[in-house]
């Protein structure tokens, strides 16, 4: 059992099936995306609402076996849904706000990326400074 590679994934919550977009990032690899979807929807479901896209980074093994670890929501999605939008503008306009979102919100979408294993290291004001930029 030694590995072969990792592989990034978006999927959303609870809803994955197996489809084109799994398929080609897991069947060269020799791993079964019906039990690839299963265990993800059985984790994801009690942790996020149905359809919230996540990023999930896969290790997979030369014996077909993988192990999988499930990251936070883009930090675009929480905003929009913190804005209470469904999309982008389709002309953005620096003069003109889109929606807005509160120091409370920037706040709680930092704590949630500050959760993901590649954050640690990085303070809680610089996660929200990063979401700042990505409002911006």
């Amino acid at each position: 059992m030694s590995f072969v590679r990792y592989v990034k994934l978006r999927v959303p919550s609870g809803t994955a099936r197996p489809g084109p977009a799994i398929g080609q990032a897991l069947g060269p690899l020799g791993i079964n995306m019906a039990e690839f979807c299963k265990q993800f929807n059985e984790k994801t479901e009690p942790m996020y609402e149905k359809g919230v896209p996540l990023g999930v980074r896969l290790s997979a093994f030369s014996d077909r076996s993988f192990k999988f670890d499930v990251r936070s929501p883009p930090t675009s999605y929480m905003i929009l849904k913190c804005a209470g939008l469904s999309k982008g503008p389709a002309n953005p306009n620096p003069e003109v706000a889109s929606g807005y979102i509160t120091p409370e919100q920037v706040y709680e979408i930092a704590r949630i990326k500050h959760a993901d294993e590649m954050r640690w290291h990085v303070p809680l004001e610089g996660v929200a400074r990063g979401v700042i930029g990505s409002a911006g």
